[in-house]
């Protein structure tokens, strides 16, 4: 037991050095935007998918671009209009005479067939389309003309979506919103951040990103996260943040009461599991903290949580909601 420790304790340590490379890789070409930055991180480190959540001209293109370089995946891009169809991404059979005359059906591989996948502008296709990546999420293999075709190892989708107020967006279904582990809001930079993307960007010539790690690298990355011991009072902290944001719960708020028609289920718990020992490796922690759980609450709770119609008229916001939630499961508030 002393030697598994310590063999953690080195791979950790090890761990926590190329994620500093890669971060320093990455602000070559995202300025600002440091914590937008960490949580698609902690995404991948997860192995969780992303919904990047903002306005069009943030860079959310760029970082997954930058993400997939730095990260050493095979990266497809798929921009998501209203005509896009399902077979756009998943792939199709195609019925093919050869030389002889004899006819067979060929897979012709969609984009889904990759690393990590950008679908850009989600919120944009019918949710028909949108439902196409569901099974690609969850299992991470797709089922074509009746045949389950594996996908590649790691899977990771990371979507950006534009404000659903904007003109020309579907909302997203609930059950494709539970299976991304974080979404991630993307605010407009500063003045002091938006001065230096100005000057860095605007010039004859840009800085580019370099690879720090391999696929392979990150699976096991990705497997030492899973190993990171987890105290039992955040195992306690996270289970009573998410059960608190059911409406049916007799501990939950006032405010989930009166203000939630559904909650978190037990993914949420999943994904806050994983996150916090992601957030803490970043840190060069070897443990997670009841300070992860509340520096996530809002990014995993915020799209498995829907307000009812008089919360709405009335103003109310979700994030108020898991703010008061994490006051009460947690003793603290939650990150903005």
């Amino acid at each position: 037991m002393a030697d598994e420790t310590e063999n953690l304790i080195g791979e950790v340590t090890a761990l926590c050095a190329k994620l500093a490379e890669a971060r320093t890789s990455i602000a070559r070409r995202i300025i600002g935007q440091d914590d937008v930055v960490d949580l698609a991180l902690i995404a991948l480190l997860s192995g969780g998918h992303g919904l990047l959540v903002g306005v069009p001209g943030l860079a959310k293109t760029l970082l997954v671009e930058t993400l997939g370089t730095v990260m050493g995946l095979s990266t497809n891009r798929v921009q998501f209009t209203p005509d896009l169809m399902p077979g756009d991404i998943l792939g199709s059979e195609v019925l093919e005479t050869a030389a002889d005359g004899t006819r067979a059906f060929r897979f012709i591989e969609g984009p889904v067939f990759c690393q990590l996948l950008m679908a850009d502008e989600i919120n944009r296709a019918s949710p028909r389309t949108q439902s196409a990546l569901l099974q690609a999420m969850q299992e991470h293999e797709v089922t074509i003309a009746g045949q389950a075709r594996p996908l590649a190892v790691p899977f990771h989708v990371l979507a950006t979506q534009n404000p659903i107020e904007q003109e020309g967006t579907y909302p997203l279904p609930e059950a494709q919103l539970d299976r991304f582990l974080l979404q991630i809001n993307v605010d407009y930079p500063d003045r002091e951040t938006e001065r230096a993307i100005l000057l860095a960007t605007t010039g004859a010539t840009q800085n580019e990103a370099r690879p720090v790690f391999t696929s392979a690298g990150l699976v096991a990355a990705q497997q030492i996260v899973r190993r990171m011991p987890v105290g039992d009072s955040v195992v306690d902290a996270i289970l009573d943040l998410v059960r608190a944001g059911r409406p049916d719960e007799p501990d939950a708020p006032a405010e989930v009461r009166a203000h939630v028609s559904w909650g978190p289920g037990p993914r949420a718990a999943q994904a806050l599991m994983l996150a916090v020992r992601a957030r803490a490796l970043l840190a060069g922690r070897l443990a997670p903290s009841r300070d992860d759980v509340a520096a996530l609450a809002r990014p995993v709770m915020v799209h498995r949580m829907a307000l009812g119609f008089a919360a709405r008229a009335q103003g109310v916001g979700l994030e108020d909601v898991i703010g008061v939630m994490a006051a009460q499961a947690l003793g603290v508030e939650a990150a903005a």
